[in-house]
């Protein structure tokens, strides 16, 4: 993925393709909301009180499935995308795009209406900052690879919420399946979160000059937040799934 250096600050042209997103969005957050009705009939018993974090983190899941691996293949699909982030796209990946802003429209409502308590509002917050940059791509037409390079993120969200949802399902953590799946976790967060955020960061300030101010503001703003949300939640899974009970002690008595 090449440096842009030396380019003016690029704007957009035109905004003709803006509707067709925002027709994709609210078709993906309907979509979504469907998906939610059926995962809330397959909620297994004894889940309780933790039925819509079920249904939540199944949905999560969902779209972690599908926007992980189409990311990958937007590469492949058009490989000129890689060379230049912000103007080259395609329709593939600019509906790749779309989808996910209305799956974080869904998720973010669905928090706001079903479930107000500090962590849901820590994530509607994170959810905010990624739909207003995500919709400068939308309207615009302008950083639509630099949008899909960020959803790279969901390959590790894969493992993530399968984690989450073998916790709700009381699934032993000394299970095989459990532990593989935690080595792959670890695994694709040092790549697809940590090493993907410290690229994405890097890029966005090698590349200042051809980016808008007010782009490059709400970019590294978004950065910022994301960046410190991965580092804390990486300390908790390295804390949960690999310290033993004498090392969490050892460190609970070191705070």
């Amino acid at each position: 993925m090449e440096s842009l250096q030396g380019r003016s600050e690029i704007w957009p042209e035109t905004i003709a393709q803006a509707p067709v997103g925002i027709f994709i969005i609210l078709l993906s957050a309907f979509l979504f909301y469907l998906s939610s009705l059926v995962t809330t009939r397959l909620s297994p018993t004894g889940a309780g009180y933790c039925s819509w974090r079920w249904k939540n983190i199944s949905i999560s899941f969902l779209h972690a499935c599908i926007s992980g691996p189409w990311a990958l293949l937007c590469f492949l699909d058009t490989p000129k995308m890689a060379e230049d982030l912000i103007s080259t796209y395609s329709s593939f990946s600019y509906a790749l795009i779309s989808m996910s802003v209305g799956y974080f429209v869904y998720d973010m409502v669905d928090m706001v209406v079903c479930q107000r308590t500090r962590q849901s509002l820590e994530l509607v917050g994170h959810h905010v900052v990624i739909i207003a940059c995500y919709m400068v791509a939308v309207t615009t037409q302008l950083y639509v690879g630099y949008a899909v390079v960020g959803l790279l993120v969901e390959l590790n969200s894969i493992f993530l919420h399968m984690r989450q949802l073998m916790q709700i399902c009381a699934l032993s953590r000394k299970s095989g399946f459990y532990r593989l799946n935690s080595l792959l976790n670890m695994g694709t967060f040092i790549i697809f979160r940590i090493s993907l955020l410290a690229w994405m960061t890097r890029w966005i300030v090698i590349n200042k000059d051809s980016v808008p101010l007010v782009f490059y503001s709400m970019g590294s703003i978004g950065l910022a937040i994301m960046t410190l949300m991965n580092i804390t939640l990486f300390y908790r899974l390295l804390r949960s799934d690999f310290f033993s009970k004498k090392d969490k002690e050892r460190v609970s008595k070191q705070e």
